[in-house]
This record gives structure tokens, sequence and C-alpha cells, in this order.
């Protein structure tokens, strides 16, 4: 299965960060940067720009598409995005599956304004003082690779550092686990199956349903065009994370425009 390759991908990585990781050097450059600016703030109704709120990603490749941009200058696709009236960004880190880094979120940090996500497979508490210490406003906690345990003290550590968390389900179980835990309040919903691939714009309408309304919901994969949009909008979806579309246009901020329209916030 691809998902526990890329998780034994991390493993290795998280080994190699565990050899140089001192909590007390992290904790006290942590002390020197600035407060977290507010990931989740800027997704909820009066903070984000447009009737839905949108988390634009800047993405190179992916595992399953290959190579997505070739053009690829992620501080300018950030710094469109952001004239463009995206929410927040999300920026890929892992280096090895989707050909991120490390480096492309710090030079967008100092660039942008923008609250951004380390789009990443966090498996270990290190990597969660590394995403703040490199800039990151939000984490991703994806439900399928971690337990119960890690989800609520991974959640725990983000929170204490001041970070968000976006923590992400595929189904109804992975979204009761969550529940059950009574700490999430953004939650993603990806469309693509990450055992199969396969994306089903379903999975939002169907996993939306099952939310208390204290839970913001961001759907996510899947969304390539209006007939897209339209369909997540109606079935209750209140942000976007879009990230395959944007990057397969030679403008992005006039991608983001031709699917979401106009800011509208005043």
């Amino acid at each position: 299965m691809f998902l526990n390759k890329i998780v034994d991908t991390k493993k290795v990585e998280v080994q190699q960060l565990a050899e140089k990781f001192n909590i007390k050097e992290y904790e006290q450059h942590i002390a020197t940067l600035p407060p977290c600016r507010g990931f989740e703030k800027a997704l909820r109704a009066g903070g984000r720009n447009r009737d839905l709120a949108l988390i634009a990603e800047v993405k190179k490749a992916s595992p399953s598409k290959g190579l997505i941009r070739e053009d690829f200058h992620p501080v300018e696709l950030a710094l469109a995005y952001e004239a463009a009236g995206a929410d927040c960004l999300s920026v890929l880190t892992d280096v090895d599956y989707f050909q991120g880094s490390n480096d492309y979120l710090k030079s967008i940090s100092e660039a942008v304004k923008l609250p951004l996500l380390r789009k990443d497979f966090i498996i270990d508490y290190r990597q969660i003082y590394e995403a703040r210490a490199i800039g990151a406003d939000c984490i991703l906690l994806i439900v399928a690779i971690l337990s119960d345990e890690q989800l609520g003290e991974f959640h725990d550590l983000a929170k204490k550092l001041g970070m968000d968390v976006l923590v992400e389900v595929h189904d109804a179980s992975e979204l009761e686990r969550v529940l059950k835990l009574n700490k999430a309040t953004l939650i993603g919903v990806n469309n693509r199956n990450l055992h199969t691939f396969e994306t089903k714009l379903e999975t939002t309408e169907q996993l939306i349903g099952m939310m208390p309304e204290h839970v913001l919901n961001i759907s996510e994969s899947g969304i390539l065009s209006q007939e897209d949009y339209e369909y997540v909008r109606s079935v209750g979806a209140q942000g976007l994370l879009i990230g395959e579309h944007f990057m397969r246009q030679g403008d992005v901020g006039q991608a983001i425009e031709q699917l979401m329209g106009q800011v509208t916030k005043v």
C-alpha cells in the first residue's frame, strides 16, 4: 500500500531528525519567533475573503500525478495567491514524493503575510517542533496514519506551540475517531482515497453531514472545475484546499478568480 511506503520513508526521516534534535534549542528558537498568524481564524466567517474559505496549495508534484508544474517558483506562486485573495496557503515539505522542501515554507513565510500550513506526513512530535521553527502556522494530522493517542498528543503539542491543526479524514470511521477525541475544530475531508487514489467528491457530502456545528470543514482534493466547485459548495463545504488545479494554470491568481470569483470581503 502506497501510504505505508510513504510512512516508512517518514520513519527514516524522523530518525535522521532525532539524531540532531535538541528540544531546548528548538524551544529557545521558537520563543524568539513572532506569534502564529491565525490559520483557522483566517478561514472562518469574518476572516475569509469569499463565501468559501480558500487554502491555496504550493505543490510541484504528487505520487499519483507525477510532476504537476515544471515552471515552479514557490515564492512567486505564493505572492500571486496572496494577491488573488487566498485566505491561507498550504506548502508541501515532503521531498521524496511531492518534491517539496522545508526551505520552500521558510522562504514563503518571509515573503507573504498569509498563514501557512505545513503539508507533510507527521508521525513524530519532533516534526511539530520543526514545523513551528520553519514558519508554519498550522500542521496537518492525517488520521489514517496515526493512533488515537498520537492524534491527541500531537494536537495538544501543536496548540501549545501556538499553531492550529487541520485534521484530515477520508471516511466515516476516521471521522468518528476524531469526534470522540473532542479536540478538532478544523477538519479536512480528503476526497482522494489514499489507498486507491480514487477521488470522489461525494465523500465531502457524506462526512460534513456528520460534523458538529462548531467544526469548520474543508473539502480537499479533486476540485478541478467550476462544476466541482459548485457541487462541494452546494453540499455545505465551508472551505476548500486546492493545489493541482491551480498549479496546472499559467496564471494561478487568475485561476483563483475564475473558479471562485472576486474577493467579496469589504
